[in-house]
């Protein structure tokens, strides 16, 4: 079963907390603090594989987790940082955030990518100890890991492609010149899925053809399976027109040439742009006339024509030599540049901000809130690590331009925090 389609969500894991502790020995009166940092999160990384050519999987699992890192422990122990969670993909397949449709990544390479980073371990209090704090009763908690609900759109790499009505000779012609078999029968939408196959020209010389079923007139609105196949001529770095010269089936092949062209042209205006090249199949059941014509035709577009038999095996050597002259003078296949730029980790989607209502000040602030999750604002050192927060996260300066005074009641929404505010 073909798909190159698929919407997934991914989240990766959260960092473990650090731990508050002090050290306990005997004949030890105080041992100072020993709270270890929290391991990191694991991450979601996308790996391509050679062995798969279809997204099918994921119509079966949508949703992937990576582990949290383990907490911080007593004696200066770490946490244990968790394992990264792979999930391997076609090479070709894009990448996109859901919401927006913006590019995160386009595996057309062997390399890995990291689509969700881990959440960082929080510090244990070893880190706080100074001078005039030798026992901080506080530690931050590890970062929250990132979720992402992702599409993932497999485009084939293929440096030519095979385009035409169906029932025109595309699968005979890729199965004769590459090691391709596809399916071949003498009725429409026998070719269900794209099909690759590698042409070899000579020792070290050889490219990638694929045909693509399913174009017909109203393709690019969902008639027959074009608007699904599409997608896969953007990579093409050039294309072969296959039209039947012999109009077995009555139609004329000038007019399926402009027909697919129009189709292309209301999915992309890019794909027009591309070399095309008229590929006049069927030569053996076609007389001198209808070759005539259509060369003549082929003339005033102002496109080469290559007239061949598939069936008969004739002129597919100048065919295959030429396209593969005409590809040393093109550029690479394509590949997209991200266009997603924004890695929210989960729960951080609002910028801080301060409102009053009804004198009281409302501040709603993940990194305060994070802070705080383990803080005990009773104690005199943890008030004057929070002061320290509020100035350096800006958030003070804020609750200021909104006129706050001293004794004021100022809430950290979402935890529930609570206390009078002095200079």
């Amino acid at each position: 079963m073909f798909v190159d389609f698929a919407e997934i969500m991914v989240r990766s894991g959260n960092g473990g907390d650090g731990a508050v502790s002090f050290h306990r020995e005997k004949y030890v009166a105080a041992g100072g603090p020993d709270g270890g940092d929290g391991g990191k999160g694991g991450d979601i990384i996308f790996q391509v594989s050679q062995h798969l050519n279809t997204l099918v999987d994921f119509r079966y699992k949508t949703h992937y987790v990576a582990h949290n890192g383990a907490n911080g422990g007593r004696n200066n122990c770490s946490g244990k940082s968790a394992t990264n969670t792979i999930i391997n993909l076609p090479q070709g397949t894009l990448v996109r955030d859901k919401t927006s449709g913006a590019i995160i990544a386009d595996l057309s390479s062997n390399e890995s990518f990291v689509v969700a980073k881990g959440g960082r371990g929080g510090r244990g209090n070893q880190h706080f100890a100074k001078p005039n704090r030798q026992a901080p009763r506080f530690a931050i908690p590890g970062e929250s890991g990132v979720a992402k609900d992702l599409i993932l759109e497999l485009k084939l790499l293929a440096d030519v492609g095979l385009i035409g009505f169906p029932n025109v000779g595309k699968s005979s012609l890729i199965s004769v010149i590459s090691n391709a078999r596809p399916k071949i029968a003498n009725y429409h939408f026998t070719t269900l899925q794209p099909c690759l196959g590698v042409v070899r020209i000579a020792e070290g010389a050889s490219f990638v053809v694929a045909d693509i079923p399913g174009l017909i007139e109203g393709a690019s609105v969902g008639c027959g399976l074009g608007h699904n196949f599409l997608r896969h001529i953007e990579r093409c770095r050039m294309l072969w027109h296959v039209l039947d010269v012999a109009a077995l089936e009555g139609r004329d092949p000038a007019t399926d040439f402009n027909k697919i062209n129009n189709e292309m042209e209301h999915f992309s205006k890019a794909l027009l742009k591309k070399p095309q090249i008229i590929v006049a199949n069927k030569i053996d059941a076609a007389t001198e006339e209808q070759v005539e014509k259509l060369k003549n035709y082929a003339a005033k577009s102002g496109k080469d024509l290559f007239c061949v038999s598939a069936l008969r095996q004739e002129g597919l050597e100048k065919l295959t030599r030429e396209s593969y002259n005409i590809l040393k003078q093109l550029p690479p296949i394509k590949t997209f540049e991200p266009t997603f730029n924004e890695d929210y980790r989960i729960g951080d989607t609002e910028p801080d901000s301060v409102e009053e209502q009804d004198g009281i000040f409302v501040v709603k602030s993940q990194l305060l809130a994070r802070a705080l999750k383990s803080a005990d604002l009773s104690d005199y050192e943890n008030l004057l690590y929070f002061q320290k927060m509020l100035v350096k996260s800006g958030i003070e300066a804020k609750l200021k331009k909104l006129g706050i005074k001293e004794k004021d009641t100022v809430i950290i929404d979402g935890i529930g925090v609570e206390f009078e505010y002095q200079e």
